[in-house]
């Protein structure tokens, strides 16, 4: 693919570079090859009836059906990453004001993430008797984690992918999902409902605009099967 060329292409400029200050040879013969075009790939997303069947899909009142509720809810509701609500302390929590503070974003960024009503019920139920069940598993130094293992320490992004693949599984059989999906879902149904592109550049915490662009072009492509659905002389039988 023109990604796995690019990535060899970088490997190979990076390491006559190096041959070339250590003298190694005298100039570096990938300097001149032209890196392929990459494709641009639009990001996958769950339609709204695929995360209503995810997210009610953790059911009962176990520890961990409370815990990955409570997750999923917060990932859909703020559009942080799995990573960021991964290093969540439960000081960064501000649920009166619906409100998460993100201190370990990408590029070392802190911002303020915006929570529903629903994720914040989630979140409670959790951390009123869920978390408080996995804490006392834990009998060395309490964790300030908000989201723990069995354990009692907190979670791992590898655990949260893994916690979740058979919920992703029950909400949809079309795409491979991950948890950065609900992110992905996020910035989508924030945009299809007429949000301000600008507004979701912040509350998805992206530095350039021009990342967070690329939702536009999935709606665009929304917008084309609708009409291509609904207008009478848009396709031909």
């Amino acid at each position: 693919s023109r990604s796995t060329v690019g990535r060899k292409l970088a490997c190979l400029r990076s390491f006559y570079k190096f041959l070339v200050r250590e003298n190694g040879v005298q100039s570096n013969p990938a300097a001149a090859i032209s890196t392929p075009k990459q494709e641009k790939r639009l990001p996958s997303f769950l339609e709204v009836d695929e995360i209503s069947r995810l997210l009610e899909s953790p059911q009962g009142d176990r520890w961990d059906t409370k815990r990955d509720k409570a997750l999923m809810e917060l990932l859909y509701a703020s559009g942080i990453r799995a990573g960021e609500a991964q290093a969540l302390d439960l000081a960064d929590l501000a649920l009166e004001n619906e409100e998460v503070r993100v201190r370990h974003g990408k590029g070392d960024r802190e911002r303020i993430a915006l929570v529903g009503r629903v994720a914040i019920e989630a979140m409670r139920a959790y951390l009123g008797d869920g978390r408080l069940a996995l804490a006392a598993k834990n009998p060395g130094k309490p964790d300030p984690a908000v989201f723990l293992n069995k354990f009692g320490k907190r979670l791992s992004d590898r655990g949260i992918r893994r916690t979740f693949e058979k919920y992703f599984r029950e909400a949809s059989e079309r795409l491979k999902t991950t948890p950065h999906t609900l992110r992905h879902s996020f910035a989508t149904h924030l945009l299809d409902n007429g949000a301000d592109l600008r507004a979701v550049q912040e509350l998805l915490g992206h530095a350039h605009l021009i990342t967070t662009q690329v939702y536009t072009h999935v709606t665009t492509e929304r917008m084309k099967e609708v009409y291509d659905h609904a207008h009478p002389r848009a396709e031909e039988e």
